[in-house]
């Protein structure tokens, strides 16, 4: 395809919200949620996870919890693995359910999202 010569009104979708039967473990409301073997779990180290969004109510085994994808904040790492304002743009990783790190933890954690901004709070993520 040629670029663009004229304006174009791309579709958007905002985040819809989704439900995923809840597998395994307690969710509670706040909670980065990931996708594992078909089934929502709170975020953990692991590889092979999706990330999904954020809880919106909290979820007990067999429950559908329902999910937002969306640009949050959660905790940054520790030390070598904090994120900082350079990493902008690149992948933050899933280190548990509200806190997400630099680097994949030679080869232990699955992707949270792309990193948008970082604040004194923690680090805003894209995830979803």
């Amino acid at each position: 395809m040629a670029a663009l010569t004229s304006p174009r009104n791309t579709p958007r979708r905002d985040n819809p919200a989704i439900r995923e039967p809840v597998a395994a473990a307690r969710i509670l409301q706040g909670a980065l949620v990931v996708l594992e073997a078909g089934a929502a779990k709170p975020g953990k180290t692991a590889t092979g996870l999706i990330a999904l969004g954020v809880a919106e109510e909290t979820g007990e085994i067999g429950d559908r919890v329902r999910t937002r994808a969306g640009t949050f904040r959660f905790d940054n790492s520790a030390a070598a693995d904090a994120i900082a304002a350079t990493e902008i743009g690149k992948t933050a990783y899933i280190v548990d359910d509200h806190t997400v790190a630099k680097t994949d933890g030679t080869g232990t954690r699955s992707a949270a999202g792309t990193v948008f901004d970082v604040d004194a709070q923690g680090v805003w993520v894209k995830v979803g």
